[in-house]
């Protein structure tokens, strides 16, 4: 019998389909085995330190057993280091802005741009930025941006030699010099005259004494519109908006209309008997002002032209224009003053005073431009004496800033594309001024 017993031992162990039970354990098997060995081994440790550092009984005697004791109480597990992971990090959160905003109440309140821009200066320096446009949660603080001038082998991260579009300063290009220069001989040197004007198709007219010019901007083409006879001469010229049809004042009162296209005389108006100085267009409505302070209303349309006539100027009518959207119209005169007539349906006729008359300005007012996105702010500027360009808002008759511009303000025009405005200087340092609007600063 013991020969069948070492023939199946041997058979055993000789044999592959069967587990081995014998042999050594798998690496698996015995890295589980060190784990269960080792957080037995910290449990029994935690438990320890937990029992020696709890506070003895006042009284011994009537204290547990430490076996029994070691058995009721439930081992204590240990905190997790570091926060929760569902709270984000704070560090970068301002609260005292988030509490603020969330208990401001929502204020629709009609300020001027002045005023907005006022509030924005002082909440950056109170706050340390512009509460309307700060996030109330920030969850991580953005990636600074690289210095300039910074050199990195990584051109997929940082562009060698640039600085990111966002990081570098908006820049843009102001000539300092005229890119054309052109002749005007023979042009009259009155300070109270306006003898050129451009039109919507890109056509400067020009008056050079008894004749008219039309230069194209686009062609550089040159041509003679009109050439008056006799001892009269240009003293004013105004395009209508969106047309070809130019407005031609004289020195001995008659008002011509041109059409340009055509190069042909339609009609002439006898509406003053003083020079024209001052002209301006709403619709077919041509509005003239003459030296002796009179303004006429002449409708283009009706062979009797005069449908209302304001003597509002004691002296010379320099300055005159209708708002963009037709409610008002602006009128400067020598006389220092600067009215303001409403020019809604029905008015226009009737009325001969002025909503306002403002007499701030210590000179006369020629300079005259309403803004082109806010129609009811009116921009003046004064003469020699008076150097300022004030800002109004003709919906209340308030000024709403002035800046002095240290020169005769001679003429302003509002910019269709920023928020500016140019201004144009005689005496005493005959420049061009370009002014950020509402802040007031030159920008060149």
């Amino acid at each position: 019998m013991s020969q069948f017993a070492f023939v199946n031992d041997l058979k055993s162990a000789v044999r592959m389909d069967e587990p081995i039970t014998s042999g050594p354990a798998p690496r698996w098997m015995k890295k589980s085995i060190e784990s269960t060995s080792s957080s037995a081994n910290t449990s029994r440790k935690t438990n320890e330190l937990m029992s020696a550092k709890k506070t003895p009984s006042k009284t011994p005697n009537k204290s547990k057993s430490p076996a029994s004791r070691s058995a009721s109480n439930t081992p204590a597990k240990p905190k997790t280091p570091g926060g929760d992971r569902f709270i984000p990090s704070r560090m970068s959160t301002n609260f005292d802005i988030s509490h603020f905003k969330m208990n401001q109440e929502n204020e629709n309140l009609d300020i001027s741009p002045t005023q907005s821009d006022y509030r924005k200066a002082m909440s950056e320096n109170l706050h340390g930025c512009d509460i309307n446009n700060v996030r109330v949660l920030s969850y991580q603080n953005k990636a600074p941006a690289p210095p300039d001038g910074y050199q990195n082998a990584l051109k997929v991260v940082y562009s060698q030699s640039k600085t990111p579009m966002n990081v570098r300063g908006a820049t843009r290009y102001i000539p300092h010099a005229p890119d054309r220069i052109l002749d005007a001989p023979e042009i009259v040197d009155d300070y109270y005259l306006n003898l050129i004007d451009w039109s919507f198709s890109n056509i400067l007219a020009v008056a050079l004494g008894t004749s008219v010019y039309l230069w194209n901007a686009d062609t550089g083409a040159i041509d003679q519109l009109l050439d008056l006879e006799g001892a009269d001469y240009i003293t004013s010229l105004n395009w209508v908006p969106n047309g070809n049809l130019l407005g031609v004042g004289t020195a001995l009162g008659p008002v011509q209309l041109w059409d340009a296209s055509q190069t042909k005389r339609l009609r002439i108006m006898n509406s003053h008997s003083s020079r024209v100085g001052a002209m301006s267009w709403n619709s077919h409505i041509l509005t003239t002002g003459c030296r002796n302070g009179q303004l006429v209303h002449n409708d283009v349309r009706q062979r009797e032209h005069i449908v209302g006539t304001i003597q509002s100027h004691t002296q010379e009518v320099c300055g005159l224009k209708w708002s963009t959207d037709g409610r008002y119209l602006a009128s400067g005169g020598n006389d220092n003053l600067l009215n303001v007539y409403s020019g809604l349906p029905g008015q226009i006729t009737y009325q001969s005073e002025p909503i306002y008359s403002f007499s701030q300005h210590q000179a006369a007012v020629k300079a005259l431009d309403w803004c082109p996105w806010q129609t009811n702010v009116l921009a003046s500027g004064g003469g020699t004496a008076d150097r300022t360009i004030r800002f109004w808002n003709c919906n209340n008759g308030q000024c709403i800033n002035s800046v002095n511009a240290n020169s005769q303000v001679c003429a302003i025009l509002w910019s269709k594309t920023y928020r500016e405005l140019v201004s144009a200087h005689g005496f005493a340092n005959n420049q061009l001024t370009i002014w950020k609007y509402p802040s007031l600063t030159k920008v060149s």
